[in-house]
Formats: C-alpha cells, structure tokens, sequence
C-alpha cells in the first residue's frame, strides 16, 4: 500500500506538471512519462488484496500475542546469587561464563545476567522475647536500621513474640521511618503480652486454640515464641510486592522457637520460596551458641539469604548495613527450563562458579506457578 502512495504521488506531480505552463518541456516527453507512471501504478494495485481477504498469519502478529508473553515470563526462573571469599567479603568480579546452574541435577543455559543493584522490598521483623542483654543491645541500634536503606527501597517494620505484630506499614520515607524507630527505642510503642490471648491476625476473632486464658508461671526451658508463623505471616506481606524488587526479611533474633508454631518449617519455606522471599538473619543471644544448627541459619541457606552473629551493640548496627548492602547487590541469573519434569511443583537449584574458593548463596528451589 505504500508503494502504491508513493506511485501515486508521483503521478500527481508529473499532472502538475502537464498543466503547468511555466516548464520547458514537451508535452509529447510528459504523455509518455505519465503512461509509464500509470501503467507501474496499475500493476502495483493488482497486487493489493481486496478488503476482507483471509491474510496468513504473521510471525510478528504472533509474538505480540500478550498470551505468549505471559507464558514466556512464567517459564524464565530468575535466581538472586550471592558469591563471597573465604574471609567473608562479597566477591562482584564474576563473569556470565563462570557460572553454572542447575535444576534437578540438569544444567541449564542461562539466558540473562545482571550485576545491576535492585530496589529491595524490606521487613525488618525484630524479637520482642529477647533477654535483657540482647534486647538493650538491640534497643541501642535500631536507629542505625534507617541509615541502612536507601530512598528507592521500601521498608516496613513488625515484631513478634508469640504473635506477629506489624508496626509501620511500607514506606519509601526515611524520615517517617526514622520516627517510628525512635518511638520504638522510646518505648512509646504498646505490644501484647506474650501470653496474651488476643486474637491471631489470621485466626479471625477467636483465640488461637490451645492458648493459655490464665496468667502463666514461666516454664523453664519452654519458650512461646513462634518463630516460623512470624516468618510465615512476613512472607504475607511481601508476597504481593512488586516482582521488580528484592524480596526480604531481616530478622532479628536469638532463633528460639516453640514447638507449637501454627505452621511449621517446611510450610513456611515453601511460602518463602513460592514467594520469592529471602530470609537475612541477625543472630544474637541463644542463635550464637547454635549458629548452622539455629533456625535462622536454616531460612536464611534455603532462601538465598545469608546469616550474620553479633554479640554486641555495634556489630549489630554494622549488621543492619551489610545485609541491605548484599540484598541489593547481587547477581541475578535466569534460565528457561529444559531437561526436567514440568509435571512436577518443586524443582531444586543448585548454583556453582568455575573460580575454586568462593562461596555461592542461592535458594534451594521454587515452586512452579502454573498457568490457570
């Protein structure tokens, strides 16, 4: 059709032209000139199929399809690495061919590598069932929690003890993140007894069952703190974020953990993955005695997050700036999956660098979210 415009054009102004009495030219040169512009003109035309006529699908039509992709997007797993040495330190030299990943025990191709910084998507969720020590300690550094992000993240803060307890909603507003921090050192906050039997925020209105409905004697060696319902109502709230930020969770804690938990480990970690959500864990008190074997360190290895211990209120305020640091900066690969069984929901990664000595940190696996 565009030909058959610019044809067209042509033979206009040749007309004009014709009728334009100013030009030295001959008319018996124009006629010839003007058949010859309308006879291409005509055959051009002959090639144009008539309105209505059934056309052959396009590659290109194709590919616009929105289904198409929705289906691409679905089918490219996105893997967050973390890569340090043997003394600690972030190693952000690697190349794209130094890596190798692996699902299901195939190795896949990888498509896509970045070492571009992310925006992250922030709970920091704090122990409220600390011992005295740790918890002055950990009183004194929240403020240093604010110096940690930086104004394209969003953080949101909760606590929990035997219950999950939001405390500031997502803010990308350092100040009012700043305020809601000291109002915690200030003790301005109110937060529920431990052995309180107000309602779980997703138990509707009734009381957890089995939650004591007298003040309790402390028992020793038997604690009500449900670490993996916090974690698992943390993974809630981030679930929705936008998928063009970094997931996480900094936890703050000394990994105790009742046995009563409404969800246990291995439901919370499928929540974690399923989500996208990594789990960086601070570990104080109890958690430094324990460490690998420490809950903390558990989430934080299946979930391509990493474990800091700290034993003192400075460490602790370093602690804060390292995590959100190695969050932000990671590598990102991605791969489509070929070579495993898609009829199956879980599929295990493993990730490996050709370089010997270093430390690789990724999740275990993910969840395959299947088209509806």
């Amino acid at each position: 059709m565009k030909d058959a415009r610019q044809i067209w054009s042509s033979f206009r102004r040749l007309r004009s032209l014709w009728n334009c009495r100013s030009v030295s030219l001959s008319r018996q040169p124009a006629v010839s000139i003007l058949i010859i512009a309308l006879s291409v003109f005509l055959a051009k035309a002959a090639q144009i199929s008539p309105v209505g006529t059934p056309q052959q699908p396009q590659v290109q039509e194709q590919s616009s399809d929105p289904r198409a992709r929705i289906r691409s997007t679905v089918e490219l797993v996105v893997v967050p690495v973390t890569v340090k040495d043997s003394k600690g330190n972030l190693v952000g030299d690697l190349r794209r061919d130094e890596f190798r990943v692996f699902e299901d025990g195939v190795e896949q191709q990888v498509s896509l590598f970045s070492t571009d910084a992310f925006p992250l998507s922030s709970v920091v969720l704090l122990d409220d069932d600390l011992k005295p020590k740790a918890a002055e300690q950990l009183q004194k550094s929240l403020i240093a929690i604010a110096g940690a992000f930086s104004e394209s993240d969003e953080v949101a803060l909760a606590r929990f003890a035997s219950f999950f307890t939001p405390v500031m909603e997502f803010t990308q507003d350092n100040d009012r993140l700043m305020a809601e921090l000291k109002r915690l050192v200030s003790g301005d906050e109110s937060f529920p007894d431990p052995e309180s039997t107000a309602p779980h925020p997703t138990a509707g209105d009734q009381p957890i069952p089995g939650a004591p409905t007298t003040p309790q004697q402390p028992v020793a060696d038997k604690s009500t703190k449900h670490l993996d319902d916090a974690l698992h109502a943390a993974a809630e709230v981030l679930r929705g974020r936008d998928r063009e930020r970094r997931k996480v969770i900094i936890l703050v804690s000394d990994g105790v953990d009742a046995r009563n938990n409404t969800y246990d480990y291995e439901q919370t970690l499928a929540l974690l993955l399923s989500s996208d959500v990594s789990v960086y864990a601070i570990g104080t008190d109890a958690a430094l005695l324990r460490r690998g074997a420490s809950p903390l360190s558990r989430y934080a290895r299946a979930t391509g997050g990493d474990t800091y211990f700290v034993n003192n209120a400075p460490a602790l305020s370093r602690a804060f700036a390292q995590v959100a640091e190695e969050a932000r900066h990671q590598y990102t690969l991605a791969y489509v999956p070929a070579g495993t069984d898609r009829a199956q929901n879980y599929h295990s990664i493993e990730v490996r660098v050709r370089r010997p000595g270093l430390d690789v940190l990724s999740r275990d696996g993910y969840y395959l979210v299947r088209l509806p």
